[in-house]
């Protein structure tokens, strides 16, 4: 097994999600109001999809 690490340094209070794929690793801020999908194809992340929205 490969052994790897990511290190992060974290500012402010907003929520953000770390994606790691195929030796890879994004982060990506969390909408305030909203649905976050991760869509994976073969073992491996193809993208991140965003639905944002607010109730009225």
């Amino acid at each position: 097994m490969d052994n790897r690490q990511i290190s992060v340094n974290i500012e402010g209070d907003e929520p953000f999600c770390i994606v790691y794929s195929d030796g890879k690793a994004k982060i990506t801020k969390l909408p305030t109001h909203g649905e976050t999908k991760v869509i994976t194809h073969q073992g491996k992340v193809k993208r991140v999809k965003f639905d944002e929205g607010e109730e009225f």
